[in-house]
């Protein structure tokens, strides 16, 4: 049984909405306290899952509030649902998050040739069972892929559930495509086509849409990591903003941001509230056909 649980305030599908997570009953930060590596000797690494697979909701750490809980982006003023690009339907994989791990805007990537996006890395899990918003999935990394969002890289790291029927059988990116053929290229697609029903253009890749192996992967996860420990401790201000993220966290006694569990900011975390989640506008429910799309 994890030892992670969610505490819940506000209806789902509201702007009130917070996911926070708890370990044994206290409140702690996906980004800061929660450690990447569940058991760095054999690869295992902890993911926080945003959204679910087959979900529609866009649903985040927020990098701002104290604590970091997941929210539901905001475009606007409205809460942002991806829109299903047939034949996709919301989310294809559980999505989430490294904890710990930061894409770091002041820091151009040398192949890539386009600066971090600000957030954590971005993680895929591929296993069959469908995740429930912030989950704490142990995970094995497969494999990455370079998505250009908006002139940003933004990593999107392929892993799988080590409890999962085929984890044994997943363990670089050429197996994903043996076991599970046409998942790299549906999520090649689904990546590049997502945005279009909202105005935009097509997004972009690096490597020509390659998926990178499990070596390079670690090698990107590594770096972040090592990126969100300068944000974090903040050894080195001039070189890391701080971007109005809040490093709030109860584990890090060195970190500038952390806080006992005594302190106001901390005692005034909201109870859980949990109600039935709000109706969702119909709309959300549409197909698009996306005419450049390769079915």
């Amino acid at each position: 049984m994890s030892q992670f649980t969610t505490r819940l305030i506000g209806p789902a599908n509201t702007l009130d909405h917070r996911v926070y997570i708890e370990q044994k009953g206290s409140v702690v930060s996906p980004f800061h306290d929660i450690p990447l590596f569940a058991d760095q000797a054999n690869g295992i690494l902890n993911m926080i899952v945003e959204v679910p697979r087959w979900t529609n909701a866009k649903m985040e750490i927020s990098k701002e509030e104290p604590f970091n809980p997941i929210k539901q982006d905001i475009k606007r003023g409205k809460l942002r649902f991806v829109r299903n690009c047939f034949p996709h339907h919301g989310y294809i994989w559980n999505y989430g998050a490294f904890p710990q791990t930061w894409e770091d805007p002041a820091v151009t990537h040398a192949e890539t040739k386009a600066k971090g996006d600000n957030d954590p890395l971005d993680v895929c899990e591929i296993g069959e069972q469908v995740g429930y918003v912030g989950q704490v999935k142990q995970v094995k990394v497969l494999g990455i892929m370079a998505l250009l969002d908006e002139g940003e890289t933004d990593w999107k790291v392929l892993v799988v559930d080590v409890l999962d029927p085929l984890a044994s059988k997943l363990n670089d990116i050429e197996d994903v495509e043996r076991h599970q053929p046409g998942l790299i290229r549906a999520t090649n697609e689904w990546f590049r086509i997502y945005k279009i029903p909202d105005g935009k253009p097509e997004n972009a890749f690096a490597f020509s849409g390659e998926a990178k192996n499990k070596k390079y992967a670690t090698e990107i996860i590594h770096e972040c990591h090592e990126a969100w420990r300068r944000l974090n401790v903040g050894e080195s201000p001039a070189k890391t903003p701080s971007y109005d993220i809040s490093i709030l966290n109860i584990t890090a006694e060195n970190s500038p941001g952390f806080v006992r569990r005594n302190d106001p900011v901390y005692t005034s975390i909201p109870s859980d509230s949990r109600e039935p989640p709000a109706p969702i506008d119909p709309s959300i429910s549409k197909w698009f056909y996306i005419s450049s799309a390769q079915v």
